[in-house]
């Protein structure tokens, strides 16, 4: 008997997918735990794998079309099985879950507006543009005062545009200072040609869209800025990349001192959720990483347990398959607090959106050469900004800042988080 293969949830935030690749066509036998189809889902393009044993008799969705989680993907049958009836059954099922409410036709409602209109016409007059009529003296020139006149030539009028009000159509002051021009005789256009085109979107970008609008619109945000010297974490990390195979970049050294200063600021590790705190005693640290879809954030669990190199490598091998698109859920998942860096690309400063459920992101500037008294001495330091966004249900303006402090001391002196 034939089985109706229905479009899979890939993960927690999927609504819809798109078939980005089918590994069998109508007519090929098909084997549990055979590939089916790769489905692009929000995050990541995920092998799906048949649960049924049969022949492919049918294909719901073509190659590079999307379709809602629970609708027809295909269907599997014995061979030359009689599946019309079927597809007729799970036509009127589309057609059931897409009929519009509404009785009433969109002609209909327009027909019904253009009758209204047409009753009430005789309550409603044309409106008219006002008529420029100047007028001209014997000699054909237009009887126009010389203060307007003046004034006209000052502004670039066209007097033959204004209309007179003075004595015998004549214009005067006021008519200047009242004349509006036309955008056909005051504005000139530049030459060229307009164009525009439109780009399909992923279903990675369309989920990025959805969660960070409902985001930024429903976490009220406040953000805290600080100033770190990075002079001791450059000294620091220039030591432990000597002769090392696995280096440590910046990164690493935020990520890890983030992790550290939550584990004593769990209220900056929380989040909220149906009128409640959550507080993890846990530190999973979600890092975004930019894909040509847009924003992914893969995690790095228990980041404040782990060695230096041992973030960099996890950093590495989550932002390739992030790239790849061969992340799984559980790579994507669980974050409890996220760190956005955009200071290889020289931004100094920046405000980053809360990445859901965190209460909390923290953004990364560039660093950069200052000169500052140090030790009441002129020199130059390293200096770098960070900007934390808070979700201020959860996290204070208080508790944010004692964050910040504490993860500037461990920034400012490294060797306090490695010990």
């Amino acid at each position: 008997m034939a089985e109706v293969i229905r479009m899979p949830k890939l993960s927690d935030t999927m609504t819809e997918g798109v078939v980005a690749e089918w590994h069998k066509k109508v007519g090929d036998n098909v084997e549990a735990g055979e590939l089916l189809a790769d489905i692009e889902t929000d995050k990541a393009t995920m092998e799906f794998e048949s649960f049924n044993d049969g022949v492919l008799l049918h294909i719901g969705v073509e190659k590079g079309a999307g379709a809602p989680v629970d609708s027809v993907l295909a269907v599997i049958g014995e061979k030359d099985e009689d599946i019309s009836a079927l597809l007729a059954d799970l036509e009127k099922e589309g057609n059931a879950e897409t009929d519009p409410p509404e009785e009433i036709s969109v002609t209909d409602k327009q027909n019904e507006n253009t009758a209204d209109k047409a009753d009430n016409a005789e309550f409603v007059a044309p409106l008219k543009e006002p008529v420029s009529t100047p007028v001209f003296e014997s000699n054909g020139r237009v009887k126009i005062s010389p203060l307007a006149k003046k004034m006209a030539e000052d502004r670039g009028y066209d007097v033959t545009q204004i209309q007179g009000t003075g004595e015998g159509g004549r214009i005067v002051k006021k008519d200047v200072e009242t004349y509006v021009p036309s955008q056909a005789s005051s504005v000139t256009y530049a030459s060229g040609v307009e164009s525009s085109e439109e780009v399909q979107v992923s279903q990675m970008r369309k989920t990025i869209a959805r969660r960070l609008g409902e985001s930024k619109y429903s976490a009220p945000h406040f953000y805290l800025t600080i100033d770190l010297d990075m002079t001791a974490a450059a000294e620091a990390r220039k030591q432990m990349n000597q002769d090392a195979e696995q280096r440590v970049s910046f990164n690493d050294i935020v990520i890890k001192a983030a992790a550290v200063a939550l584990k004593k600021h769990p209220y900056v590790n929380s989040s909220w959720q149906d009128d409640k705190i959550v507080l993890n005693h846990h530190v999973h640290i979600g890092v975004a990483v930019a894909v040509d879809e847009g924003l992914i954030v893969p995690v790095v669990r228990h980041a404040d347990t782990l060695p230096l190199r041992q973030i960099g490598a996890q950093v590495k091998e989550l932002a390739s398959k992030a790239r790849d698109k061969k992340l799984q859920p559980s790579d994507w998942e669980g974050n409890t607090f996220s760190i956005s860096n955009l200071g290889m690309f020289g931004i100094e400063e920046f405000t980053a959106i809360i990445n859901p459920p965190d209460s909390a992101i923290l953004a990364i500037g560039a660093i950069r050469d200052e000169v500052v008294v140090f030790n009441e001495e002129i020199t130059v330091r390293k200096k770098m900004k960070v900007t934390m966004s808070c979700d201020h249900r959860v996290v204070d303006g208080a508790t944010g800042a004692q964050f910040l402090q504490t993860f500037k001391s461990y920034i400012e002196n490294p060797v306090m988080m490695l010990a």
